[in-house]
Formats: C-alpha cells, sequence, structure tokens
C-alpha cells in the first residue's frame, strides 16, 4: 500500500472541496466522512482507490490497486494546489466576502477524469437527483467492478461497457433513450474526451460539446470536477439560478440571465463565486410542490 504527505502550505478542507465529487450519500465510488475521502476509480493505469485525509495543511493519503501511483501523484491537483484565488475580488459583497473567510480551505477539485464526471451528469439530465443517484448507483453495482483496498466500494464501468450494454438494461435502471444515446455517444470517443481537461479553459466546453446530447449544463458539470474549471457555470440547472439570485440580491427567485448578468463581474471565476454561494446553505425559499420523480422502470 504506498502512500504520501504532502504540505499544501495552506488549510485544507476536504469537505468544501471534495463533496461535490460525491454522487449522493450512497455513491459507490465516493465517501466523504470522518474518515476522510475516499474514491475509487479507472485511472489511465488501471483501477485503483484513493484515501485521504488532512489536518491543517498536511495531507495523508494512501492508494490500493494498479492506479495507485497515478492516484498519489493526483493528489494536490485533486485537492486544488493548482486554483488560485488569489485574484478573486469579493470585498463589494459582505455575503460573498464572509464565506470566503469563513473557507480558507477551499478550492476546487480537479479529478483529471472526464468520463468520471460526464456520465453521471448525464444521469442528471432532466431528472430528479434522486432519479439521477439511483441510476448511477445502478449502474455502478451491475456493470462497475469492485473497487481495490480495504472498504467496499465500486469502480465505474469502462467505455467498453457502456458500449456494451442493452437499452433493456438502461430502462431498468430508469434512463430513458435520449440518455442512453447521449452516453453511447460520449463512449464511442471517450480516449478524446479524456483528453479535454489539457485543454484551455475555452477551449474545453467546445469540445465537449461536439458531441450529441452534451450541452451547456452538461460540459459545465464535468468540466468543474474534471479540470477544477474556474469560470464553468450549470447553466440551465433547476435551482442554480434561484439560489444565485436569492443570494446575490435577496429576491426569491431568478432566471438564468438574471444569474450570468449578476456573476458577470467576476468573469473568469464565476465557479468559484457559485461553490461560495452553494456552500453557504441559504438556499432559495421554496414555493409549491417539488418537481416529482418520474420512474420509466414502470413504463
Amino acid at each position: 500500500m504506498p502512500e504520501r504527505v504532502w504540505d499544501a502550505g495552506r488549510p485544507v478542507d476536504l469537505h468544501a472541496t471534495l463533496s461535490g465529487l460525491r454522487r449522493g450519500t450512497g455513491d459507490p465510488s465516493h465517501r466523504l466522512d470522518a474518515s476522510g475521502f475516499w474514491w475509487a476509480c479507472a485511472t489511465p493505469d488501471g483501477d485503483g482507490t484513493l484515501s485521504v485525509r488532512a489536518r491543517g495543511p498536511v495531507v495523508s493519503a494512501a492508494a490500493w490497486g494498479p492506479g495507485a501511483a497515478w492516484l498519489l501523484d493526483r493528489v494536490p491537483a485533486l485537492l486544488g494546489a493548482e486554483d488560485d484565488w488569489s485574484a478573486l475580488e469579493v470585498s463589494g459583497h459582505a455575503g460573498l466576502r464572509a464565506q470566503l473567510h469563513r473557507r480558507p480551505g477551499l478550492r476546487l477539485a480537479a479529478t483529471g477524469l472526464v468520463m468520471e464526471s460526464l456520465v453521471p451528469a448525464v444521469l442528471e439530465q432532466k431528472v430528479t437527483g434522486h432519479e439521477a443517484r439511483r441510476s448511477w448507483r445502478l449502474l455502478l453495482h451491475r456493470f462497475g467492478t469492485p473497487a481495490p483496498g480495504p472498504v467496499r466500494m465500486r469502480v465505474a464501468p469502462s467505455a467498453r461497457t457502456l458500449l456494451d450494454i442493452t437499452s433493456w438494461d438502461w430502462h431498468r435502471m430508469g434512463v430513458d433513450l435520449k440518455r442512453q444515446t447521449t452516453i453511447r455517444n460520449a463512449a464511442a470517443v471517450a480516449s478524446r474526451l479524456e483528453q479535454t481537461v489539457h485543454l484551455s479553459p475555452d477551449e474545453a466546453p467546445a469540445r465537449l460539446r461536439l458531441v450529441p446530447g452534451v450541452g451547456e449544463w452538461t460540459a459545465a458539470e464535468t468540466l468543474q470536477r474534471a479540470m477544477g474549471h474556474p469560470d464553468a457555470v450549470s447553466v440551465g440547472d433547476y435551482h442554480l439560478k434561484n439560489w444565485v439570485v436569492h443570494f446575490l440580491t435577496g429576491r426569491a427567485r431568478g432566471s438564468d440571465e438574471e444569474m450570468v448578468g449578476l456573476l458577470a463581474p467576476w468573469a473568469g471565476q464565476r465557479q468559484r463565486v457559485v461553490r461560495l454561494i452553494e456552500l453557504s446553505g441559504l438556499g432559495a425559499p421554496r414555493y409549491g410542490p417539488r418537481f416529482a420523480p418520474n420512474d420509466i422502470r414502470a413504463i
């Protein structure tokens, strides 16, 4: 079991930085609890499991499996070592200023893996979070592989496996034909998509959106996690526009256009601002019934 100790030279907030990678508390490939952060994935060198703990600026990591060395090398980038917040100017907004002060260890995570973030983002298209998380769990339990290491986790299925899953099996996991097709489109060019993390922040979204079925929202959700994109905003999100407008103006509801306009002063760093707002816990007031899930497995 190879290990690594990394001194970040600054506070490290595991929860604030890494919680966005986990797809619900039952995610078979991510855990975040009192024992630290656990991540099971398919690296370029093979399957691996990473365990990360932090105390102040000091991070202790251990890894298992063929991908262990790759994962340990990835620890600084995963925890935002390349994510520079020094130019973020929030002095004009008391709420953002307070959030930044409370979370000196917050950075944008960067996994370096595109398909791992793209597939669950596609599963989240136009459905409730409950439906998407259920489909993600079923996908990993039925078609993923056991993760190496001491904890029972699952590695997401490979692109080859995704292409082999039948329409009926997708249907049983609650995934409609449109999302099935988008995942297959992405899996067919998976090796090209993985190169996206090496492109510039301007080029990366355009590369992902060449895949039929991947729009602005899906590309943003993917790049926020895969490359720690500092400016990728999830335009089209059911809740986000209301949260941002409410936090910045006090109004209960807003549109995507209003959200984009309000975030314009932070162009180039808008996702950093959005992350501060998300972690504030100040959600927009709720009116009326929630969006009802639609279980296509019953159709």
